[in-house]
């Protein structure tokens, strides 16, 4: 059975419970095994991926847009277009003339972004982080202009904190604005204290949809790391290496204990806790196999009892 689609905030847009985190295309799954994924994906009844300009620019020999280049490739090799959200962001780092929230660069990188997709439209543009040398007035006026055009349906933000996020959307309602949709938070079970002080009630409050990235901690909520030595050398090593604590331990302990009991493995347990919380409309996750999908699926339909989510509540509390 097909997952139930969902309005994403008020972008106008409804998407299944789980967004595929694009990140990986180009980088740790060729073009192959990426259409191999969204296939899958697809077929699952999920229709929401994520991506970005910048992705895979951190790859030696990569300038970025290598993932908007295989999605498009994708999503016109299989005449997909209609049957799927497509997200991607601006403002991240190309080069040195090439970053930003500026409307000069917003109205070029947009060209770029929808060339590399091959599409007309962006469902949802976001910005990827804040930019704090341009005024937030200047940027969504861009971003409207974008909207006015067709070229873009929607707008989120990423990376914003809650002062950040309250400016834009105080000064979008005062200037007649469009307004971020959506927010994409770094949040998970090893991280909550930042996301859930200051930018969880004001999400709620506003009715801002959050699409959290990370939502496996670089894939340590997984279950497959189970000591330190585990880490050593993999792709994300130094991301991984932050949660290998005691309290990381923990809560792998009760993703297992929780996991057991529902007959569900640990990352499934992961992403149906994300999507228990306030304002959560998708988690954000990647995989690079079809195993690793197939797990993140179920994790997407997983229905989580008061006694899991009291245990996963205490072994992760910040």
């Amino acid at each position: 059975m097909a997952p139930e689609r969902q309005p994403l905030g008020r972008s106008g847009l409804s998407i299944a419970p789980l967004m595929f985190g694009g990140n990986v295309f180009g980088w740790t799954a060729d073009e192959a095994m990426s259409f191999r994924l969204l296939d899958a994906f697809l077929d699952a009844g999920f229709n929401a991926i994520d991506t970005a300009d910048v992705y895979s620019r951190w790859v030696p020999g990569h300038v970025g847009g290598e993932s908007e280049t295989i999605l498009g490739a994708w999503m016109k090799a299989r005449g997909t277009r209609n049957r799927v959200v497509v997200a991607t962001k601006v403002g991240m780092e190309l080069a040195p003339d090439r970053k930003g929230l500026s409307p000069a660069w917003i109205t070029r990188s947009v060209e770029d972004s929808l060339r590399r997709l091959g599409i007309d439209h962006i469902d949802l543009y976001q910005a990827h982080k804040a930019d704090p040398e341009v005024p937030i007035a200047e940027t969504l006026g861009a971003f409207a202009r974008l909207i006015e055009q067709g070229k873009v349906r929607a707008i989120g933000a990423s990376n914003y904190d809650a002062a950040q996020l309250r400016e834009a959307l105080d000064v979008a309602a005062a200037q007649n604005l469009p307004a971020f949709a959506t927010l994409q938070p770094k949040y998970n079970l090893m991280d909550r204290a930042e996301f859930e002080e200051a930018l969880q009630p004001l999400c709620v409050e506003r009715g801002i949809a959050v699409i959290p990235f990370y939502g496996v901690a670089a894939g340590f909520l997984t279950g497959k790391y189970r000591s330190a030595a585990d880490i050593e050398g993999r792709p994300r090593a130094r991301a991984l290496a932050a949660y290998a604590n005691e309290r990381g331990w923990r809560v792998i302990a009760a993703l297992d204990a929780v996991g057991a009991r529902l007959g569900a493995a640990p990352v499934e347990v992961a992403i149906a806790w994300l999507r228990t919380r306030p304002a959560l409309a998708a988690p954000i996750a990647s995989a690079t196999s079809p195993d690793q999908l197939a797990a993140l699926l179920r994790g997407a339909v997983l229905a989580l009892d008061t006694e899991a989510l009291a245990a996963l509540d205490a072994a992760s509390a910040p």
